[in-house]
């Protein structure tokens, strides 16, 4: 079940939430503010595996992600030490969009430091790709940190016709990380692995209709940009 690294307020400001502006109208009454001041800025949620709905909704690779605010990451980390061994951990992460993004959630909660001593094949398989700050994030962990390989599966191409995006996409590449669009297959594997499911009556994973027309439609995007 997930688990809230960070409890979200019911009555965030307006400058999180969207929502209308009262909170801020009330900055002169001490009390207020310092309620204001108190509450959690994001909120990261962790977990094994996600909601059904969850993944239903937000890992369908659409063409125009409308109402998809978040971004839900699910990983596999195996680490290899000295003698061959390997030990392999799994989970998700979630975010709301505001600061502290999903990817860059991964680096500073799930894998905040690396022994030089071992190895580590971190796979990602993620809504949808990285803005352009996450990958700066992730450009700069790789460069620092020689003993690290990671692939990116993606379901859905964020902003791509931007060029900020397209540029931080190709210095992904160049950095060594392997990206690429998610396919049924791996829709599946995440399905398996990472989603909720009711004890004894696991169910089979189902494609939605469009699944392997805008899977080809993403691949031919990614491959025009990283060309």
């Amino acid at each position: 079940m997930a688990q809230k690294e960070e409890a979200a307020a019911a009555a965030a400001p307006a400058s999180q939430n969207g929502e209308g502006g009262e909170d801020l109208d009330n900055l002169d009454d001490p009390e207020k503010l310092k309620e204001l001041i108190e509450l959690p800025p994001f909120e990261i949620v962790t977990g094994e595996r996600l909601p059904v709905n969850f993944f239903k909704f937000q890992f369908r690779n659409v063409e125009y992600s409308s109402g998809r605010n978040k971004t839900f990451l699910c990983y596999v980390v195996e680490v290899q030490g000295k003698g061959g061994q390997v030990q392999a951990t799994r989970g998700y992460l979630e975010d709301e969009h505001a600061a502290a993004h999903a990817e860059e959630a991964f680096f500073n909660t799930i894998l905040p430091a690396f022994d030089p001593a071992l190895r580590y094949n971190v796979t990602w398989y993620v809504s949808s790709s990285p803005c352009a700050a996450c990958a700066d994030r992730i450009i700069r962990t790789l460069g620092k940190t020689k003993n690290l390989r990671l692939l990116i599966l993606v379901g859905r191409l964020f902003m791509w016709e931007e060029p900020e995006i397209q540029a931080a996409l190709k210095k992904l590449r160049e950095a060594g990380c392997r990206l690429r669009i998610m396919k049924p297959q791996d829709f599946e594997y995440v399905w398996q692995n990472f989603v909720e499911q009711e004890e004894g009556e696991a169910k089979a994973f189902e494609p939605w209709e469009d699944i392997q027309e805008n899977f080809l439609y993403y691949e031919e995007k990614l491959a025009d940009i990283l060309k």
